[in-house]
């Protein structure tokens, strides 16, 4: 990182009405054909250029080409049945109708390299791109075929290896896994899933990133998190395990949640970050707020290894809230950097 304190989002940004019913998730497409695939691409360059003019330092696509930030990638995989589908717990929190495993899966063909290349000819900013991670893939699918989710998340494992190598080849320098699954199945996440993130991101020169978050801010999840008492400590379980993994970057829920600051130390030595915006609610962010947030991270991680950024996807948010919510993350990460 050349620039200090840069900025970023996790993931996704609301879609223009005209390309999906707005502040929803798993939203249909409006268009079809022909006109889709221009559509998916103009709202890949609004994204990007919201972004720029917001201040943000890492650009991404805003997950503007895909429905969801699973499913999508699953869904130009062999192997996966969309039409016989199945209802699944999601991380032991909500129900959802899912595609089901049915034969070996594999990749014929790259998924996003087209659009991560059309995104790095709109800026010469650091771009990044997102993609699922092994362990939250197994928990977004039934399985009729192998039968175990360890040798199910390492096929993935794999997969995704072969996406992200061509990914960086197309010029980006960013690569995040996004496996919010590692806040909920801990005995998983040590005996084999830090190991197949591990495998996800072998051989890869760009900068890595996990997102391990608590979820968009739907129903679902706000009512989770409403159990979860006055201090939530599930990144005590994670942490520990990443900050000796090879992974580059561990980025984290904090605006507006109940992690400990002090959690952060768990990782002295990884990049870190930060989670400055809450995306469960409509309400803007001042950037001395977003400021403070980051100043009471500063004494558990290096300002040199500190990227400002949203705590999850802005996805079910309205596109004007989710700019003024970036803008406020431009603003107060500079005002820290000034003070640094």
């Amino acid at each position: 990182m050349s620039r200090l304190l840069p900025t970023s989002i996790v993931g996704s940004l609301p879609k223009p009405a005209w390309l999906a019913e707005p502040e929803k998730l798993w939203s249909p497409w409006r268009l079809e054909g022909d006109d889709l695939a221009e559509g998916r691409r103009d709202a890949l360059a609004l994204a990007a250029s919201d972004q720029i003019a917001a201040g943000i330092d890492i650009v991404s696509d805003g997950e503007q080409t895909r429905q969801h930030f699973v499913t999508t990638f699953i869904e130009h995989l062999d192997g996966v049945d969309f039409e016989n589908r199945e209802t699944v717990r999601i991380r032991d929190r909500y129900d959802a109708s899912v595609p089901t495993v049915v034969g070996a899966v594999g990749r014929e063909h790259p998924v996003f390299v087209d659009d991560a290349a059309a995104l790095r000819a709109r800026t010469d900013r650091r771009i990044k791109w997102a993609l699922p991670g092994p362990m939250t893939m197994i928990d977004t699918l039934a399985d009729r075929h192998y039968g175990s989710r360890e040798k199910l998340a390492w096929e993935f494992a794999g997969i995704l290896n072969q996406e992200a190598r061509e990914l960086e080849a197309a010029g980006v320098d960013v690569i995040q896994f996004d496996e919010p699954a590692f806040n909920v199945f801990f005995d998983d996440v040590r005996e084999w899933g830090v190991a197949a993130l591990e495998r996800a991101a072998e051989g890869l020169r760009a900068e890595t990133v996990v997102h391990i978050c608590y979820g968009y801010g739907i129903a679902a999840n706000t009512e989770w998190k409403a159990t979860l008492g006055s201090e939530w400590r599930q990144y005590e379980e994670t942490f520990p395990l990443l900050r000796e993994s090879s992974i580059d970057t561990v980025s984290l829920e904090s605006r507006g949640s109940h992690v400990p600051v002090d959690l952060v130390e768990l990782l002295r030595g990884k990049n870190v970050m930060l989670g400055a915006i809450d995306v469960a609610t409509d309400e803007v962010e001042t950037p001395e707020q977003v400021a403070d947030t980051l100043r009471a991270a500063l004494p558990f991680v290096d300002a040199e290894r500190l990227i400002p950024s949203t705590n999850c996807g802005m996805a079910p948010l309205s596109r004007g809230v989710a700019r003024a919510k970036m803008e406020a993350l431009a603003l107060g990460a500079e005002t820290v950097r000034a003070e640094l």
